[in-house]
């Protein structure tokens, strides 16, 4: 490993030539300590970690990024035009060591960077935090500066899509003649049945339960949190409405009952509940009474959550960093393998490209959900795919998957709502994005590289 290692260390050299490096530099340290004085939070511990985490390590993951890309891009394609690697090729070292040590010097040079950015913002957090009022500062540390893991209550999915099926082949067999957008059709059929589970009338009780598995095993005594949210049919002359909670096996003094809330609709409550409420199967009953004349709905996905201690915010924070460095992993991936076989300038050019074709993927899911490019025809008889469609609808499936193996993380997001980065989670995007998608990219640039021609042989005059 010697010569990857002396590689490494001459990618890290060729890094400091670059102007571009030193300005990402410059930008990361504006973005750790002037970011958050230029952007004022609202003086709540949330307001607060939105701005020092949300915003800045979404800034440094963006700069670091493209630096890495770019420095992937260049360090390679550069040392091939400029016919430098001409004099390391000569040498008793092979090509995939070459490949190999450049890769280990963006890694380490990138990892490096990265924990001293986060630390940065670390160490600001704490320092800042003494500011906040003291209320908000117990907040900040008992609800947000935390790992927390989350449970919910069943979604009913494979209900939902069965009576939804069930429904739509009723109306087909009833209207026969039928001439619409089937799947606008079996959306709002399922919006229709979706309801059913989530609506709560005046003057009914909805209940909820949750189980939380072995996890009760390691929260006992420890104090858990309601997390809700709902939706109303109407206004009200307040703006919000009147709920009342009830937390605990029913018909035992083990029940909890809360005094009448005043709730806003359409954003997130979170109040805490006593300990131990849940059943001997690990069940947590939750009830809610509606005391309004207006129905409220409790969507599915976010409408009722329990929070619970899983840890401290310095692992924690540590993990979703690690996350972040597996994204940066992937982007020197990227860039090292398209220059390769490609020049700098059209290197940089098709790293840009996957780039955006990553984040505007909102078109790619809308294929994938409706299951065809150029939409249903509604003057058709009945619903099929054209030829485009069964060609380019599993092409785009294969895309959107690959896609999600990379994006189907959140760890800015979970650390500044006091979420918990598992363990589980981190070594599932080590898995994904370094080894199975990196792996696949390094094997293809290092295959690019070995049979790229170097140098050609000048006819001698």
């Amino acid at each position: 490993m010697k010569p990857v290692w002396a590689i490494a260390w001459l990618t890290w050299k060729a890094a400091f030539r670059y102007r571009l490096f030193w300005v990402i530099c410059l930008l990361l340290l504006a973005s750790v300590v002037g970011l958050p004085l230029i952007l004022k939070h609202d003086g709540t511990a949330r307001g607060f970690t939105q701005i020092l985490l949300t915003y800045t390590l979404s800034a440094i993951s963006g700069l670091l990024g493209l630096c890495t890309l770019w420095l992937g891009c260049g360090t390679l394609a550069r040392d091939v035009e400029e016919c430098q690697i001409q004099l390391v090729a000569v040498k008793p070292v092979a090509r995939w060591k070459i490949w190999l040590g450049k890769w280990f010097g963006l890694a380490t040079l990138t990892g490096v960077m990265l924990l001293v950015a986060g630390g940065g913002v670390y160490g600001l957090l704490l320092y800042r935090a003494h500011q906040l009022p003291a209320d908000q500062r117990q907040t900040l540390f008992k609800e947000v500066l935390v790992a927390r893991g989350s449970a919910r209550p069943p979604d009913f999915r494979e209900e939902i899509q069965a009576e939804t099926d069930r429904r739509l082949r009723e109306r087909l067999a009833r209207l026969p003649d039928l001439k619409a957008d089937l799947a606008e059709a079996r959306r709002q059929i399922e919006e229709q049945v979706k309801a059913e589970y989530q609506v709560v009338p005046p003057g009914f009780v909805k209940v909820w339960l949750v189980d939380l598995g072995l996890q009760r095993r390691f929260i006992q005594g420890r104090p858990m949190h309601l997390r809700i949210k709902f939706n109303a049919a109407a206004t009200s002359e307040s703006g919000t409405f009147t709920g009342l909670w009830q937390v605990g096996v029913p018909e035992t003094p083990k029940v909890w009952r809360s005094d009448p809330m005043s709730l806003a609709p359409d954003t997130f409550h979170e109040f805490e509940i006593p300990p131990d409420l849940w059943d001997d199967r690990g069940v947590l009953t939750i009830a809610f009474f509606n005391a309004n004349d207006v129905t409220l709905l409790f969507p599915l996905d976010e409408g009722i959550e329990v929070l619970y201690w899983q840890g401290g915010f310095l692992v924690n924070y540590l993990r979703g960093l690690g996350i972040i460095y597996c994204w940066m992993l992937l982007l020197a991936t990227l860039g090292l393998s398209t220059a390769s076989f490609l020049s700098f300038p059209v290197a940089a050019f098709v790293s840009l490209a996957a780039l955006v074709l990553v984040f505007g993927s909102g078109t790619i899911r809308t294929v994938v959900t409706e299951g065809t490019l150029l939409g249903w025809d509604p003057e058709a008889e009945a619903y099929s795919q054209t030829w485009v469609d069964k060609l380019g609808v599993p092409v785009f499936k294969g895309i959107w998957w690959v896609i999600q193996l990379a994006k189907g993380f959140s760890p800015i997001d979970a650390l500044s709502t006091g979420r918990s980065v598992s363990w589980w989670e981190l070594a599932r995007a080590v898995g994904q994005i370094v080894v199975f998608l990196g792996g696949l990219m390094a094997a293809g640039g290092i295959w690019a590289f070995h049979r790229r021609e170097l140098a050609t042989a000048a006819p001698l005059q």
